[in-house]
């Protein structure tokens, strides 16, 4: 297998040399030698770290598709910003690989879909099953319609890991405090209570980043139906931001700020600085992405664990990024072999084994105790239809416009009423931007 990593500088030069060849190239027909592939070679790109659970899972995949097709991989590192800043130049030209690594969303794959440089893969979803593999939420991430709005119309990318939001807790600190895992919002409130009451703040927050809309919508979630999810992300009607779940949301928000549960400090403060203060002991509750999990586990020095945000109901949560095969892959069917090989039960345990959330692993595969725990809690959303992706997605500005509303909130300079007029004008304001 061979395998090279595109420096920055080389990231730029090739993007100027795509400028002018984009405008020139042949077609690259599947199977066709051109200048960037032949029949027998499959090149892949990703940016996933290789010490990460994809990368681990991915690089068996690879050796894998090897020894059963006879073909080579050419495979390269990119990183995320590179495929990112370059994939329009580089998706329409000879030079685009045949299966990569890329962003899900209306901004990302969408976009690419709607421009024609994606391959729809209804075909191969067919013939593989993949759609069995996954989640009807999982599948939501992988449809676009013409117009490149997820959650319908053909396939253009197939997952092979998720992501979702939930609760990490300290259990030394939880023992010392003599509270237990909570499995309702009541009794959450009521640990919440308790630490305050002795003078910790329970949890570790952060509202100039991702952390605290994150919770803020799961909040909104515990009185959320599908039908509510889809207006809000799916734009299928109109979302009321004077309803029932934002309210809830907002003034939950400012009345656990009033009660110590949050510090105002927290206006702020940044995902990392909310991370180290859970790592660090300082709060005993930080409730954020599976993410983390791999870091907590190198890091952390006391007993932790883990449980979805009490009740029944759904989570911030999605598939991960996709595997995409370009519109000009000069080697197609080699590039859905690959992807049908990292769907695998065995190198989807590897993934979950190395501490990554896999999406068609059996259970019974995963040995490792906390990624047990960790690939048990994404199921039992998947099984209650609970991923409901996550706040910032409706429109490309809602996630500073959410985090600037929040940060208000916390330091008072806005009440809960008025947060939630400024980011409904908002929210409506980017949604009239995409769909008129």
């Amino acid at each position: 297998m061979k395998s090279k990593k595109l420096t920055v500088t080389a990231a730029t030069a090739l993007s100027a040399a795509l400028l002018l060849s984009a405008c020139g190239g042949s077609d690259g027909e599947d199977g066709a030698a051109g200048d960037g592939g032949s029949d027998d070679v499959l090149r892949v790109w990703h940016f996933e770290n290789p010490d990460s659970a994809m990368g681990v899972a991915w690089e068996e995949a690879m050796r894998v598709f090897e020894e059963e097709t006879g073909a080579t991989v050419e495979f390269e590192e990119r990183s995320f910003e590179q495929i990112r800043q370059t994939a329009s130049q580089v998706l329409n030209s000879d030079q685009a690989p045949d299966v990569l690594e890329y962003n899900k969303g209306n901004a990302t794959a969408g976009l690419l879909s709607s421009q024609g440089l994606l391959r729809p893969l209804d075909d191969a979803v067919a013939e593989y099953g993949w759609d069995d593999m996954l989640a009807p939420a999982l599948q939501t991430t992988a449809r676009y319609d013409e117009r490149g709005i997820m959650g319908s119309g053909s396939w253009y990318g197939v997952p092979t890991y998720g992501e979702f939001v939930q609760v990490y807790y300290n259990k030394d600190m939880f023992a010392e405090a003599g509270v237990e895992v909570p499995t309702t919002l009541e009794e959450f409130e009521q640990v919440l209570q308790t630490f305050a009451d002795q003078g910790v703040t329970p949890l570790a927050e952060a509202a100039a980043e991702y952390p605290l809309g994150q919770l803020w919508y799961q909040l909104a979630l515990t009185g959320a139906d599908r039908e509510w999810v889809d207006s809000y992300q799916l734009y299928t009607s109109d979302v009321d931001w004077q309803g029932p779940e934002v309210t809830f949301a907002t003034e939950t928000i400012a009345d656990w700020t009033d009660k110590g549960y949050i510090s105002t400090d927290a206006t702020g403060l940044a995902a990392e600085d909310a991370g180290v203060a859970f790592i660090n002991g300082t709060n005993p509750i930080f409730f954020s992405g599976s993410w983390w999990h791999g870091r907590f586990n190198t890091e952390i020095d006391f007993e932790w664990g883990s449980f979805l945000f009490p009740g029944e109901g759904m989570s911030p949560g999605s598939a991960g990024n996709m595997w995409v095969i370009p519109e000009r892959a000069q080697n197609a069917e080699l590039a859905e072999q690959f992807i049908d090989i990292t769907m695998r039960p065995e190198i989807q345990a590897l993934m979950g084994n190395s501490g990554g959330v896999p999406v068609a692993a059996d259970p019974a595969d995963i040995e490792d105790e906390g990624s047990a725990e960790l690939i048990a809690n994404f199921n039992t959303l998947n099984e209650r239809d609970g991923i409901a992706f996550y706040p910032d997605w409706p429109t490309p500005t809602f996630y500073d416009e959410l985090n600037a509303g929040l940060q208000e909130l916390l330091n008072g300079t806005k009440s809960p009423a008025e947060v939630q007029e400024q980011l409904g004008q908002q929210y409506q304001a980017g949604i009239a931007d995409i769909v008129g």
